[in-house]
Order: structure tokens, then C-alpha cells, then sequence
């Protein structure tokens, strides 16, 4: 069976011509949008469709190994996409529904960043998914650190970020997985009041093949954006950790987390750690978090759940 929701590259080049570069000419950034998108370019330079797998970031892992145990390599900005996935997979190997309707996939990017900009890299999923279903008209649709979307507390979207480095010639990627809940309304009894589909909150279906495009164009922008702060870094050879990032500045406009209440743990289902209120979002991406007693606590990874 044919992949059903299959966009190709030449379609999101087309997409981000249209649309992307006219909406970010709107916001009159700077600097122009045409260079931030050139820096960004190789994101969907290839795009994998399948019908079913297990998981795609384990499709992703075979697919570089695959590539150069052959002599090939693999296109940095490779997605993968598939309409089902059958042993979806999140943090801590927990299940993830990923029935047909929703948007299931994984970005091979090859490590190629500066420090700083590796620990920001999963920021970009959370950014890219809120602006897309906002765009749409879900505008209460916000990030929750590190890149979980909700809307009205329910989860929309979640991401993994994982690295991987191939066993032939020692090269580093890192694989971005995404899922989407779009027109997937059917959710297990355990989820059914903790997780939410796009189309529950527009009150019909989404077009899955464009909100494909959106989303890749947007993660097309991040990337490029990322990529910009770079080279920005390098041609000005100086230590920017301190000074505020693009996608840091973008990511606090998209996020309610600064200013809640929250449990903090590494597996916050299995081992909560600590309560704690979040005060501010770090340059490098890293959460502040105050303690009842007014300790102050910075946490580069992990997850949260608001109070």
C-alpha cells in the first residue's frame, strides 16, 4: 500500500517560496528571509514516504548504515515519513499512538553544529509545530519546555531528539522524531483526557498533505536560523553564550512555561524530582527554576509538569 500523506521536495521548495518567504517578509525580520531559508535549504532535500514501519527514527538509523556500509551517504535533512507507525516510541520507550491521520516522521540531520547550538537544536521542533497549528487558527496552541505542544493542557504534539553515530565511519547525526496529532481523533481510554488532535480543536478535518509542508518549512527556518547565529558566531569570533538567540526570543513568545508552577524530574511519570516555579529560559536554552526556600536551579534536559 502507497503512502498516502507524501510530499516531495520540489513541492516544499515550491511551499516555502509561496508562503514562507512572504510570511517572514510580514514580520520584517532581518536579516532577509531568502538568506535565512538558504541556510536552512537542506532540510526535505530528501523525503521518505511509507505506508507502515515500526519506527521511523529506527528507520533513520538503518538508513544511514545502510547508505554507508554501500559507499553512499546520507543527505543531512533527510525526513522520513510514515501514515502508521506500529512500536511508536518516546522518551523512556513510552508508547506512542500513531495511528493513520497524524503526522509521524523523523529529520537525519548530520552534526555539523557548535556546542551551543546542539543543546537549542530541540527547541526548533516545539517552534516549528506551535507556528504551523497556529497559522491554522489554534492560537492558544503553546510550547512547553523543552518542546512538547499543548493546547488547553492536552498534549498535540511530541518530539525526541537523539543522536546517533554510524558504527562505519564514525559520523555523527543527530535524528529529530516528531508526531503530530492532526486528523487522528480516536485516542486509547488512558489518553483520551491528556491528548488532543488538531482537527478536535478546528472542528474538522486538516489538509495532512499541507500541514506537512508547514511544518517542514518552518523546520526549514529554524535550521536556517541556527545555522545563521552560526555563522554569525564565527565571522565575529567572539563567545556569544551570553547574548539572546533568534529561536530562544521566538520560543518565549510561543511558550506559557517562564512564570508556572511545575514538577521537574528526567522521567517525570516514573521519578518527579522536585516542585519548583520556572523564572527564565537560559541563552543556551537551559530552564531556571526556583525552589520554594528561593534556590535557584538550572536544568539543561528533562521534562516538566505544569501544577
Amino acid at each position: 500500500m502507497a503512502a498516502i500523506n507524501c510530499p516531495t521536495p520540489a513541492s516544499l521548495s515550491a511551499y516555502i517560496r509561496q508562503q514562507e518567504i512572504n510570511s517572514r517578509r510580514r514580520q520584517a525580520l532581518l536579516p532577509s528571509p531568502e538568506t535565512i531559508l538558504r541556510y536552512g535549504a537542506i532540510v526535505g532535500s530528501v523525503i521518505q514516504c511509507h505506508a507502515s514501519m515500526a519506527r521511523t527514527m529506527d528507520q533513520a538509523r538503518h538508513h544511514i548504515s545502510e547508505l554507508e556500509q554501500t559507499g553512499g551517504s546520507v543527505a543531512s535533512g533527510t525526513v522520513i515519513l510514515a501514515d502508521t507507525l506500529i512500536r511508536s516510541k518516546g522518551r523512556f520507550a513510552r508508547t506512542w499512538h500513531a495511528p493513520a491521520g497524524g503526522l509521524w516522521g523523523c529529520l537525519i540531520l548530520a552534526d555539523t553544529f557548535l556546542p551551543r547550538a546542539r543543546t537549542i537544536l530541540p527547541l526548533t521542533l516545539g517552534i516549528a509545530c506551535c507556528e504551523a497549528v497556529r497559522a491554522l487558527g489554534a492560537d492558544q496552541a503553546c510550547v512547553r519546555w523543552v518542546n512538547d505542544v499543548l493546547f488547553g493542557g492536552q498534549k498535540l504534539a511530541g518530539f525526541l531528539v537523539e543522536s546517533f553515530r554510524n558504527p562505519h565511519h564514525g559520523e555523527d547525526f543527530h535524528l529529530l522524531g516528531f508526531g503530530i496529532n492532526i486528523n487522528n481523533n480516536c485516542f486509547p481510554d488512558i489518553l483520551e483526557n491528556s491528548a488532543i488532535s488538531l482537527s478536535r480543536i478546528l472542528g474538522g478535518p486538516v489538509n495532512l498533505h499541507d500541514f506537512t509542508l508547514s511544518f517542514l518549512a518552518k523546520m526549514a527556518w529554524n535550521i536556517g536560523l541556527l545555522a545563521y547565529a552560526e555563522q554569525q558566531e564565527l565571522e565575529r569570533g567572539s563567545d556569544c553564550n551570553e547574548e539572546s538567540h533568534l529561536l530562544i526570543e521566538q520560543w518565549k513568545k510561543l511558550s506559557d512555561t517562564v512564570g508556572r508552577r511545575v514538577v521537574y524530574g528526567y522521567d517525570i511519570q516514573q521519578k518527579p524530582l522536585y516542585e519548583a516555579r520556572v523564572i527564565g529560559i537560559r541563552p543556551d536554552g537551559a530552564l531556571v527554576m526556583q525552589l520554594a526556600d528561593g534556590h535557584e536551579i538550572i536544568e539543561h534536559s528533562g521534562e516538566l509538569q505544569y501544577l
